[in-house]
């Protein structure tokens, strides 16, 4: 038996959000060790905050990671595209913008 692995490899196709564009996060988002100066589990970002990508990496030559800066928690924290919804484009799915406005 296996690890359940993702098999999608995002980085094939065009990144779903770009630098300046306008953010709100899908779920809560708990340190998992990787965020200095916070415990591990500390919710660094709560389900509905609004941010804005500052910047795009990747990681494990997989996954696109969206540096998200939120504006209400003042913090910069990676996430995956999965986790957020765009508010500044109307072809957004309106079901991913149920939290929100």
């Amino acid at each position: 038996m296996g690890l359940a692995r993702e098999q999608e490899v995002e980085i094939r196709d065009a990144p779903v959000f770009m630098p300046g564009e306008k953010v709100r996060s899908l779920k809560h988002i708990r340190n998992d060790g990787t965020y200095r100066g916070r415990d591990i589990g500390d919710i660094l970002v709560r389900k509905g905050e609004v941010g804005y990508v500052r910047d795009i990496g990747t990681f494990l030559q997989q996954f696109y990671i969206y540096a998200v800066e939120w504006i209400d928690s003042a913090t910069v924290v990676g996430m995956r595209g999965k986790e957020l919804t765009s508010l500044d484009r109307a072809d957004a799915p309106a079901a991913l913008k149920e939290t929100g406005q």
